[in-house]
């Protein structure tokens, strides 16, 4: 990884987060153990040359027998504290000056790489935020006053960025300023399915947001140059890329498919620099290029969403252009 802000490049820190506690439907739990079992380990060791340090945490353990509905959210004490182990596994490796690549399960384990992404940036960089490039058909800001289902990964962003609080420490009353992000260094891409709640706390934060309408007219090219512009280019960056941000013809084995998404090209480029005019040709393998990205990550990305061995050739071939993206330019 050749990036501006970590200091062993030739490291990658890998968490398996299998934790689909955040929604109903388990089968996102399973994305980590088959990218493995697939080899995904084995490609980014061998053929990327990383020293690797992984961890496979069984959060079983974590979670409670009773956990009844708090403030309108569903299951809040085992994904408080699940968020919460999380954090600790990404700040321990961040904290060493390496990348690491968070394996999803559900997109509320956003709530724990985020923390321990900020505070290990926080600490690591002489208290610079850390940006965020927000991948994803949907916003996952709602509230526990705006949200409809009361499912915890739709309130992904909420906590982080202070929108939403916890009143308690055993629910999400543990995060601390430092573990925090700001709205004005949240950026999303490919967004296409918000909440009337949600669309309102985007525009009361400010928050920057490339739909897929803009995607479309202005080009991929140009919205990933106003996204890295308006972050700034001081400000190291975590990637969360939720496979639902991909079409689904692309990526058609996740729990909450929205049509109108990006092409894999598209997903491609989002890790990658080439010149802003001209045709484009992107190589089926998703190498070459610049990656702009890669030279911003501050601590690490996350891949979230994907569900079943029957998408497994839809995630090996999206986590292709991710070993491009931790490859580096």
């Amino acid at each position: 990884m050749k990036s501006n802000y970590l200091a062993n490049g030739t490291e990658l820190g890998v968490v398996s987060a299998g934790f689909a506690g955040g929604q109903p439907d388990p089968g996102v739990a399973t994305g980590p153990r088959a990218l493995i079992s697939a080899g995904l380990l084995t490609q980014l060791e061998k053929d990327l040359h990383y020293t690797l340090f992984h961890q496979d945490e069984d959060y079983e353990s974590r979670i409670p027998a009773n956990d009844p509905v708090y403030r309108k959210m569903k299951r809040p004490l085992a994904v408080s504290a699940v968020s919460k182990r999380i954090s600790e596994q990404v700040y321990e490796q961040a904290c060493q000056g390496r990348c690491v690549l968070t394996l999803g399960g559900d997109h509320s384990i956003s709530i724990g790489t985020l923390a321990g992404t900020a505070e290990a940036t926080r600490e690591r960089l002489s208290g610079k935020e850390v940006g965020v490039i927000w991948v994803n058909a949907h916003a996952h800001i709602n509230t526990p006053d705006t949200t409809k289902s009361g499912n915890l990964h739709g309130m992904a962003l909420a906590f982080p960025t202070g929108v939403a609080k916890g009143d308690r420490e055993d629910i999400f009353g543990w995060l601390k300023p430092k573990q925090m992000i700001s709205p004005k260094k949240l950026v999303y891409i490919a967004l296409r399915d918000v909440d009337d709640g949600e669309e309102v706390i985007i525009k009361q934060q400010k928050i920057k947001v490339f739909k897929m309408d803009e995607i479309k007219s202005q080009g991929i090219n140009s919205v990933m140059d106003q996204a890295l512009a308006y972050i700034g280019n001081d400000t190291p960056i975590h990637l969360s890329y939720d496979i639902d941000g991909l079409d689904p013809t692309v990526a058609p084995s996740t729990g909450a498919t929205v049509p109108g998404g990006l092409t894999l090209d598209q997903g491609k480029y989002i890790g990658r620099d080439q010149p802003t005019s001209g045709t484009r040709k992107f190589p089926e393998d998703g190498y070459g290029g610049y990656f702009p990205i890669a030279k911003r990550i501050g601590t690490g990305f996350q891949l979230t969403g994907a569900k079943h061995l029957k998408c497994l050739r839809t995630k090996l071939r999206f986590m292709r252009m991710m070993k491009a993206v931790v490859h580096g330019g």
